[in-house]
């Protein structure tokens, strides 16, 4: 008796819900669908590579996230006195430098859009009905672009003769 790949796997519309087949056996809840199958009948806007684009983009943004935020921490809480020498003075020397402002702008905007994606996802995942995911991610991206553009003013309009 032989059996394909294929036919270990059952198709199902409830895997994703861990509520299985509905045949009573705990074991269905583990069910895994087939994939799908790109072909010229698929419609162009599910042909994207939007999801592909996001996943890689949280690998790489991640990775510098790692470098940005060890070099900032490692600068401000262990380097020439640690915490008790930052200061108004000290944010204001810092940002005088277009090097700094360039370090805390890219820290500030590769944070909020690998956070936002991340949620995102999380949205994606957990909301179940569509006008619920769509507020949502709407207000997710307001605030977003709000806590983006307000953090870009702050770093570039800084004045330290307040």
């Amino acid at each position: 008796m032989s059996t394909e790949t294929n036919d270990l796997v059952v198709p199902s519309l409830q895997a994703h819900t861990g509520k299985g087949l509905g045949t009573g056996n705990p074991a269905d809840a583990f069910v895994v669908e087939p994939a799908r199958s790109r072909s010229k009948r698929t419609p162009r806007r599910t042909r994207t590579n939007f999801e592909m684009l996001a996943w890689l983009f949280m690998r790489l943004s991640g990775v510098v996230l790692v470098v940005l935020v060890l070099g900032h921490l490692l600068i401000n809480l262990m380097l020439d006195g640690g915490v008790s020498r930052i200061s108004f003075a000290f944010v204001a020397g810092r940002w005088a430098s277009p090097f700094w402002q360039g370090w805390d702008l890219l820290m500030l905007w590769l944070a909020m859009l690998h956070g936002s994606n991340g949620m995102r996802t999380v949205i994606n995942d957990y909301a179940e009905k569509d006008a619920t995911r769509l507020w949502l991610k709407g207000l997710l991206g307001v605030a977003t672009v709000f806590t983006v553009l307000l953090g870009t003013l702050v770093i570039f309009t800084f004045d330290p003769n307040i």
